[in-house]
């Protein structure tokens, strides 16, 4: 069930984001979108180092500084968590991107908290296969799985000068509050009322 869901966020993503055509119609993706597991660990902590980095104008902060500050350590610590949900998307056995959703305690609240009961999302795509509609399809998949868990709302954190906010508003999150240093607080209503 959750297979055939993906596949159509998959195809709405592709139909958007590909040029290609095969006999006029939209060519299918190259990748493929999974459930992400205890063995991708590894990889959502790269895409959390690349997450963090995301400006070039930074001086570059390693895995290991990314993994013992607590405030970045908190997105990946444990992985998977009872209620963390996450996807991966691959291209035959090369994964090049990912979307998880990790929910926060009040007395220790990640960069885009907006309660206990709205997890945050943290999403990297491997750096060459940006701009190619990867992320718009892990976010897509990584919602409906939310909402297919029974989550109503998602919140994120990013900088302002981070083009990613542009996916996020297209997508239909809005500016709830500013967040830290520079960064905006976002929020998403998966269930509309």
């Amino acid at each position: 069930m959750l297979r055939v869901q993906l596949d159509r966020y998959i195809a709405a993503a592709a139909t958007t984001f590909n040029s290609s055509t095969v006999m006029g119609m939209p060519a299918p993706p190259p990748w493929t979108i999974r459930p992400a597991t205890r063995e991708d660990g590894d990889f959502l902590v790269d895409m959390l180092v690349e997450v963090v980095n995301w400006s070039p104008e930074w001086k570059r902060k390693s895995r290991r500084r990314v993994l013992s500050a607590p405030g970045t350590a908190q997105y990946i610590a444990d992985w998977p968590r009872e209620n963390d949900l996450g996807v991966v998307g691959q291209v035959g056995d090369e994964r090049i991107g990912t979307a998880w959703l990790r929910f926060f305690p009040t007395a220790e609240p990640g960069y885009g908290f907006i309660a206990a009961d709205v997890p945050e999302l943290t999403i990297g795509v491997v750096a060459r296969w940006r701009g190619r509609g990867v992320g718009r399809a892990l976010l897509r998949a990584v919602e409906n799985e939310a909402q297919v868990a029974g989550i109503r709302q998602v919140s994120l954190s990013v900088e302002r000068k981070n083009l990613a906010q542009q996916l996020y508003r297209a997508e239909g999150y809005r500016v709830v509050r500013p967040g830290y240093a520079g960064s905006d607080v976002m929020l998403k209503d998966l269930v509309q009322t």
